[in-house]
């Protein structure tokens, strides 16, 4: 009786403190809702901080009502938010300056280009950027470099020592594992490949690689020596030699100030005229996003929709981190109706993926061209099948430093038969109705009639990619090969070969489609699919959230277990980048 009690006690005390959790969840979504209506106000003499150690993605929610709920792990910031911010601080006579609070942000270097060309404009105003930072990774000194002020305590961290590129080779796995990897492919570049097949690159992957990722460190570090007043000569003699200590920063004259955050703090405050008991109105975003608004909208008759692609290319439906045929095709299709839309911009920030589903955006970019104008902006990547949509488009336009190109074609099973028969004692028998039913077989040798088949698709597939490729950027076919098999380029190199029209930022894509339609004077920008519902956004957060209790399990093994997710979700044919490479 006594245990029974016990049981009825505890499931009270349950009930209880559901009730109240529950009441306190309704109460801050409640809140927040009732918050998310109200015009923030901006005092005088405020200061714009942008927090951004946390991943910079194409577009995300301005807002996210379920913060105060759900911890921020996982948060995304909108590239196309903090642009709009920047420029609107940038006219808002309240706000007097920017401070950067960044150490790690987690973006590609043509997202942190297209940021920091927003914050040198800034400048322009007059009005001053001063940052402030413990440790400073290299790209957090990148976007830092453009500061009037740059603080780091005197023992803090900094990097500044070049580029480098990895990959991650995976033969030796598979060798353990007893699985072999059977490979299609066309094109000496087309490397995505080597990692299941090599301990190390190849002769020709390593020259590609070589080549653009000195190609983006001539374009950023040229940049640096521009905010910092300096020659190339004396930048790269400082990478060469980096530096060990604030003081040896300062002296090479890589910062400006040796001090702590309270010497930040005083003198931000004498820059803005404060007493020292006077607290410094700093502005995040997500206040500022609410803030008036001094850059106008446009003319809503006249619209340049951006429509936003942006991860790994599948057929189907996609999310915030992939482009899914289906429900990219459907935006382009909306756009490409409404009467409202004068031109379309295909914002890409993609390495490729599915063959097929690039095939098919492709066909919509086409059908789409004969209602309006449509212009491609590049961002971090726009290779393969990112280049396969870009291609079609009346005009590309590519950031110095994107990743673009790798014009090929590859195919990739795996067999597991070893794996399974003399590792795990797994066997498999069946009987087939014609001689290719159990094509393709994952658990048993491919015969060399099945490999030629799959070999003539991807070649196919190659022929089919080049001639549209040609066609769409009016090149011949055999100068287009030259350019192609896989290779890839910045959008500098890119741009010198003919695969990219101009050099620019996404900014500059749209004012071109403006004045291709004659709307340079009066138009407004939209940017799609739309944001997500206050809903969309929970069910996001909290998957985010198991997603990530789950990786932190991982440790180590988190990058395999990724690429082994991502190998099984691939169709047989890929247009993708050569490899995943981490530059750094």
């Amino acid at each position: 009786m006594l245990q029974f009690f016990k049981y009825v006690l505890a499931t009270l005390v349950g009930i209880f403190v559901f009730f109240i959790l529950s009441l306190i969840l309704l109460t801050a979504i409640g809140s927040a809702f009732s918050s998310g209506n109200k015009a923030s106000e901006i005092k005088e003499d405020s200061v714009l901080k942008l927090s951004l150690n946390q991943q910079i993605v194409e577009n995300a929610p301005s807002e996210d009502p379920f913060e105060m709920i759900l911890d921020n792990q996982g948060a995304k910031v909108g590239l196309v938010d903090l642009k709009e911010a920047i420029a609107n601080a940038k006219l808002d006579p309240n706000i007097k300056g920017i401070y950067l609070d960044v150490e790690y942000p987690v973006a590609g270097i043509s997202t942190l280009e297209e940021l920091r060309g927003s914050l040198k404009d800034f400048k322009k105003s007059g009005k001053f950027i001063w940052s402030y930072s413990e440790v400073m990774s290299e790209p957090a000194y990148y976007l830092n470099s453009v500061a009037d002020r740059i603080f780091l305590p005197e023992v803090g961290d900094m990097e500044f020592n070049g580029l480098n590129a990895k990959i991650t080779f995976m033969k030796g796995l598979f060798e353990k594992l007893g699985v072999e990897p059977v490979i299609f492919r066309v094109g000496e570049y087309k490397s995505a490949v080597e990692p299941y097949i090599r301990t190390n690159m190849s002769p020709e992957n390593k020259l590609q690689i070589s080549s653009y990722v000195n190609s983006i460190a001539d374009q950023i570090y040229g940049q640096v020596a521009e905010s910092r007043g300096k020659t190339m000569d004396e930048i790269n003699e400082i990478l060469n030699n980096p530096v060990g200590s604030a003081e040896e920063a300062k002296e090479k004259g890589l910062i400006t100030d040796i001090g702590y955050y309270d010497s930040f703090e005083k003198a931000l405050k004498e820059e803005l005229g404060l007493d020292e008991d006077k607290k410094i109105g700093f502005v995040e975003l997500k206040k500022y996003s609410t803030a008036k608004k001094y850059v106008e909208s446009g003319n809503r008759n006249n619209r340049i929709a951006v429509i936003v692609g942006q991860g790994t290319i599948y057929s189907g439906e996609g999310n915030s981190d992939s482009i899914g045929s289906d429900s990219w095709i459907e935006e382009l299709r909306k756009a490409a109706k409404d009467k409202k839309v004068k031109a379309i911009v295909l914002r890409i920030n993609s390495g490729g993926g599915s063959a097929l589903a690039s095939d098919v955006m492709w066909r919509e970019i086409e059908l789409a061209k004969k209602e309006k104008p449509v212009y491609a902006s590049m961002g971090d990547y726009a290779a393969s099948g990112g280049y396969y949509m870009a291609m079609g488009c009346d005009t590309i336009v590519a950031n110095p430093t994107t990743v673009t190109g790798s014009i090929g074609i590859f195919g990739m099973l795996f067999n597991a038969q070893e794996l399974m028969n003399n590792k795990l004692g797994i066997t498999f028998d069946g009987v087939e109705t014609h001689e290719h039913s159990d094509f393709p077989s994952l658990v048993s040798e491919m015969p060399e009639t099945e490999k030629r088949m799959i070999q003539n698709m991807v070649n196919k597939g190659y022929e089919r990619f080049t001639t549209k490729a040609a066609a769409g950027r009016k090149m011949e076919l055999a100068k287009l090969k030259s350019l192609a098999g896989g290779r890839v380029w910045t959008g500098v190199q890119a741009k010198e070969n003919g695969l990219v029209d101009v050099l620019g930022n996404l900014e500059d894509a749209v004012k071109l489609a403006a004045k291709r339609t004659g709307i340079e004077e009066d138009y407004q920008v939209r940017y799609y699919p739309k944001p997500k519902t206050d809903i969309e956004l929970v069910m996001e957060r909290l998957n985010a959230k198991i997603e990530g209790n789950i990786d932190s399990k991982l440790g180590i093994m988190l990058p395999l277990a990724k690429k082994i997710e991502e190998l099984q979700s691939m169709e047989r044919l890929q247009a993708k980048l050569p490899y995943d490479v981490v530059i750094e």
